[in-house]
């Protein structure tokens, strides 16, 4: 399956000096992945502060750990798993965000005319008014294109837990749009 947004190609050359623990190459590295880790942790953290202590963090596993890459896949996906992985370590730790409860018709499925309603949302606020878990699912299911059993996974949890979170969010996300409170778009 395609993976978005992270389509960073690494040298071997640089990769090799990198290895050998050279500062230019760690540096390099480093500038390369900075603005795609930034853009990953920024979409499932919610806070700046946080995603840019996930990028801190993701890196310094990266440099940390840069001997045992063995070539298996392609090191950005390594790196990409490193960050999530911190990522996720983050939210669970975050006191879990108090949100409404679901009414029954959030779970009723979108009539026509509603799915095409002239309502535009920010995305990303709406997406910011979920709890951690169900926007990382989110993002990590729709944009980053892991499956349900790769999510499930990363948080040590079953492939349900993923379907379960991804499926919430949607209602909830249903619900904020009936109710307009997805901002426009600017």
């Amino acid at each position: 399956m395609a993976r978005h947004g992270f389509a960073v190609a690494v040298d071997e050359l640089l990769l090799a000096r990198a290895k050998r623990g050279e500062r230019a190459a760690l540096e390099q590295l480093f500038r390369l992945f900075e603005a795609p880790l930034y853009t990953l942790a920024r979409r499932l953290c919610r806070s700046v502060e946080d995603a840019e202590d996930v990028v801190q963090e993701a890196m310094l596993e990266v440099f940390r750990s840069l001997a045992s890459f063995r070539g298996e896949g392609s090191f950005a996906g390594w790196v990409r798993r490193i960050a999530v992985s911190k990522a996720l370590m983050k939210l669970r730790a975050e006191k879990p965000a108090r949100s409404e409860p679901l009414d029954e018709a959030a779970l009723a499925p979108v009539a026509p005319e509603q799915e095409q309603s002239t309502v535009r949302l920010d995305l990303e606020a709406t997406l910011a008014t979920l709890p951690a878990a169900a926007r990382a699912v989110v993002w990590l299911h729709e944009v980053e294109g892991l499956s349900h059993e790769e999510i499930g996974a990363l948080w040590g949890k079953s492939a349900s837990f993923s379907k379960s979170q991804l499926a919430r969010a949607y209602a909830r996300l249903r619900v904020l749009v009936a109710r307009g409170k997805g901002g426009a778009c600017t």
